[in-house]
């Protein structure tokens, strides 16, 4: 059986992945029609935890993801993913010049 084929990833993506509080403030709880208080409570999340994830100053945790996987019904991995993926990518905006003097190695 053939292995798959392995694609090397060189760049980051040059826009910046969505904060998950992004898609909660300004998708979610519209959708839903209800207060951050409800949200937080439903959650059994502090107000001030669920207000500094919604202005994208606190990151989603593992627990978070977990509880808003089971809120909103679609898994946690989508919200621990979005948070990943938008950590990388400042990451990546913040030590470029320092990760572009690092040689890239490849194993024989």
């Amino acid at each position: 059986m053939a292995q798959p084929r392995a694609y090397k990833v060189r760049t980051a993506p040059k826009m910046r992945p969505p904060h998950p509080g992004a898609l909660l403030r300004l998708d979610v709880l519209p959708a839903l029609g209800i207060s951050v208080t409800e949200a937080a409570r439903e959650l059994g999340v502090s107000r001030q935890l669920l207000h500094g994830i919604l202005a994208e100053k606190f990151p989603v945790s593992a627990e978070t993801a977990v509880r808003l996987g089971k809120w909103c019904g679609n898994g946690a991995h989508l919200w621990i993913a979005l948070q990943r993926d938008f950590d990388l990518w400042q990451a990546q905006k913040k030590l470029g010049d320092a990760i572009a003097a690092i040689p890239t190695r490849d194993a024989a």
